[in-house]
């Protein structure tokens, strides 16, 4: 076979706290859900793993990473080069209201610590999810607030 018709295979992490919306995010851009059809999917157990054929022969290792507590230290501790090696992209959710912004930042730089270590180069992307609930008259203003944030904390990084 030639090297065009090969199959290219790319470890995409999707990360975030626990009902940040990852799972609904995944549903939407990757298997065609609407977003009112997300509503009753439940939390992730660990990590789920799924193949994703994208744009031809690009397929996508999609490892989608339940954000409870417990799960987020043993990612970054016992299973952080199982994790984060190889990794050609990560996106990471934060939840727009979440109850504990610091520590949402704290994981987030976990991850881009942990990419440092053993995936350098890889693409970072954020998504600032549930913006719905903030009132339209200050949607713009609180977006700038997070990406000023989540920019402050990425130096080096090329994020987008």
């Amino acid at each position: 076979a030639t090297q065009d018709s090969e199959e290219k295979v790319q470890k995409v992490l999707l990360m975030g706290r626990a009902g940040s919306g990852k799972t609904s995010m995944r549903s939407i851009i990757f298997a065609n859900y609407l977003a009112r059809d997300t509503y009753r999917f439940t939390f992730t157990v660990d990590i789920n793993r799924s193949r994703v054929r994208f744009l031809g022969n690009l397929v996508l290792s999609l490892w989608d990473c339940g954000g409870q507590g417990l799960f987020m230290e043993q990612y970054f501790q016992s299973q952080k080069d199982q994790i984060f090696k190889n990794v050609e992209v990560l996106i990471y959710v934060f939840e727009i209201v979440s109850k504990e912004p610091e520590k949402d930042l704290d994981y987030y730089k976990n991850c881009l610590s942990a990419l440092e270590d053993l995936s350098q180069g890889a693409k970072i992307f954020c998504l600032i999810h549930k913006m719905d609930l903030i009132a339209e008259s200050m949607r713009d203003k609180v977006f700038e607030q997070k990406e000023a944030e989540i920019l402050e904390v990425s130096p080096g990084f090329d994020v987008t």
